[in-house]
């Protein structure tokens, strides 16, 4: 086990900041490192007062490089299907019901990259990288990235990236509508604060219901989407917090969201 903490868990009022911390290896995402993870989102997921998240990197090199490629060697079908079982850290991440921004601050290749994937926003520092490079080592993304991927950029670019397991910059990701915004490195903390400080000032009520039924878009037929949306739009008016919204906007002052 490491002597420093693999997660650190920050609090910022109601935005928790969790890094992964293995910056001597590139945070490279190891057993420790996904347990530890599983567990701090377990966690945040039952605590009321954090109403988003942020996840980023420690230090200034990487997000996540990748899977730590260490654990491979000699590893049987066997191991990697135990390895693989539900849920994955990928899984957690996209479930959690509250938003997930992650703060790309250097390269986010092969598990970093489709753990970026399954956040919900990604910002970028303008030094990232991101890639797919499973191919290089004979495999294929095993974390998402055959599948959100190309939900997120397109058949095309999606291809080009795992087929080729080539990098590109924060720039060409943008271009591709990989990450939602580009930043100078000492700014991208920042930002990804202040919109988490943004989005958990809103109604958790609302803000998990238009999370749960935006995704369901991903999955279902625009029919079955459509049901899911209105369901859950309905399910907002029993909300303590839809009656403090519409009062406060009739009376021209500020929410205070109760987040029930």
């Amino acid at each position: 086990m490491s002597a420093a903490p693999v997660i650190l868990d920050e609090r910022r009022g109601a935005v928790a900041i969790l890094t992964l911390n293995r910056p001597d290896k590139r945070n490279a995402l190891n057993g420790e490192l996904r347990c530890a993870l599983l567990g701090a989102l377990d966690a945040i997921a039952r605590d009321a007062t954090v109403r988003a998240i942020v996840l980023t990197g420690a230090g200034d090199k990487a997000f996540v490089a990748g899977a730590d490629i260490g654990e491979f060697e000699g590893r049987t079908p066997v191991d990697q299907f135990r390895a693989m079982k539900l849920p994955t850290i990928f899984e957690a991440v996209e479930r959690i019901a509250k938003p997930v921004i992650a703060a790309v601050n250097g390269f986010c290749l092969g598990g970093g990259m489709e753990l970026a994937l399954a956040c919900d926003i990604r910002l970028a520092s303008s030094a990232a990288k991101f890639g797919q490079p499973e191919v290089n080592l004979g495999i294929i993304p095993g974390g998402g990235g055959t599948q959100r991927l190309p939900r997120m950029v397109g058949l095309g670019a999606a291809l080009k990236l795992i087929l080729s397991g080539e990098m590109i910059d924060a720039t060409e990701a943008h271009r591709i509508g990989l990450v939602e915004e580009v930043l100078p490195p000492d700014q991208l903390m920042t930002r990804a604060v202040a919109l988490a400080e943004m989005i958990a000032s809103k109604s958790p009520v609302a803000v998990m219901a238009a999370k749960e039924a935006t995704r369901a878009a991903l999955s279902m037929s625009l029919a079955e989407g459509m049901k899911v949306e209105t369901a859950l739009f309905q399910l907002c008016f029993a909300s303590e917090d839809k009656t403090e919204g519409v009062r406060a906007f009739l009376e021209k002052r500020p929410a205070t969201f109760p987040g029930r």
